[in-house]
């Protein structure tokens, strides 16, 4: 499985990247990183049943086989895993996060920056109000939608290309990662899932883009992608 970042990324992930997957050769590695660690026992390795029993790998399969062993762990009849088929990019990574734990990230997230929104823009509003109510109101506005774009694309767009995690994302234990290797997003891949995600919010429509760009997740196979997720070739898995 090639370890490039998705195609006109920019960047290419660091190799001290915590998160990111391992090529096989390397998974012995991964031991120092203690038996909490997401990331020390590869996703769907099985492990020997309680109170003794074979080693992983040793003795026959069960009968009709793993519920990993055909289509990718997540899901039958997907794209990867078959025989002939290329491996699923998410082997050796953690479960995928839970969609209501993203919405709730999600709404954590809006809530912190939407008071710094504020914040910002109160000080403007109160001045144009005394000047013309009625074309005030536009222009405070759409000065308000400007800010709330900015702030939201850069607070998005600095926390994932530096951790992978948001505030609300780091509190409920799940972050970002690129779906090809596991990694920390790019600048670059960040900026176009922010982008994508907020600009529509702070311009139109709000609620409804929210809706559908993050809950796209509850529907989505085999990935659970947002539409924003679809466009920066990313998923959010759990940390804990």
């Amino acid at each position: 499985m090639s370890s490039e970042p998705p195609p006109g990324s920019g960047e290419q992930p660091p190799e001290d990247d915590p998160f990111r997957k391992r090529p096989p050769s390397d998974q012995s590695d991964q031991s120092d990183q203690g038996p909490g660690s997401p990331y020390g026992t590869p996703y769907g390795e099985r492990q020997p049943p309680p109170g003794g029993g074979p080693p992983p790998g040793g003795g026959p399969p069960p009968p009709g086989g793993g519920p990993y062993d055909a289509g990718g762990p997540y899901g039958t009849g997907g794209p990867y895993g078959g025989p002939g088929q290329p491996p699923d990019p998410l082997a050796g990574m953690p479960p995928l996060a839970d969609s209501g734990r993203r919405t709730l990230a999600r709404i954590i997230d809006m809530i912190l920056v939407g008071i710094v929104v504020w914040l910002v823009t109160l000080p403007l509003g109160a001045q144009q109000y005394d000047v013309n109510a009625n074309r005030v109101q536009s222009a405070g506005a759409i000065w308000e939608s400007v800010a709330a774009a900015v702030l939201y694309v850069a607070y998005d767009t600095l926390m994932i290309s530096r951790s992978g995690q948001t505030l609300g994302k780091k509190w409920l234990g799940m972050r970002v990662a690129n779906l090809d290797d596991g990694a920390t997003p790019s600048t670059q891949t960040s900026l176009v899932r922010a982008l994508v995600l907020w600009v529509p919010f702070a311009f139109c429509c709000a609620c409804f883009w929210t809706a559908i760009a993050g809950g796209w997740s509850f529907f989505d196979k085999p990935y659970k992608q947002g539409l924003h997720d679809k466009a920066a070739k990313t998923v959010v898995v759990s940390t804990r």
